[in-house]
């Protein structure tokens, strides 16, 4: 009987957080110029705890990044591309629920 009550505490404790949410963000990476540079940046990019998605706009210099926000700030995205030579800063940001 003891087993029974503990199986649903269990179940519980191994499924993801209600409140966790996925992101959206769009970052400019002005420095892409050839077509490595994209490359590099996924890279780096995919790397980041959480990152779901990544597509690349690379006429337009943009980054479009889905990520659960409960596990990477849109600043450790920024970060990454950074950290690979190719600074960025986020034009729009969403929040899914």
């Amino acid at each position: 009987m003891r087993k029974l009550l503990l199986l649903p505490l269990a179940f519980t404790l191994a499924s993801p957080p209600i409140w966790a949410a996925v992101g959206t963000t769009t970052l400019s990476v002005a420095a892409m110029t050839c077509a490595v540079c994209p490359i590099t940046v996924k890279t780096a990019l995919s790397r980041v705890p959480g990152v779901e998605q990544i597509q690349m706009d690379f006429p337009k210099r943009l980054m479009t990044v889905r990520y659960d926000d409960t596990k990477t700030p849109v600043a450790a995205l920024e970060k990454a591309t950074c950290d690979v030579g190719y600074p960025s800063h986020s034009v729009q940001e969403t929040s899914h629920e």
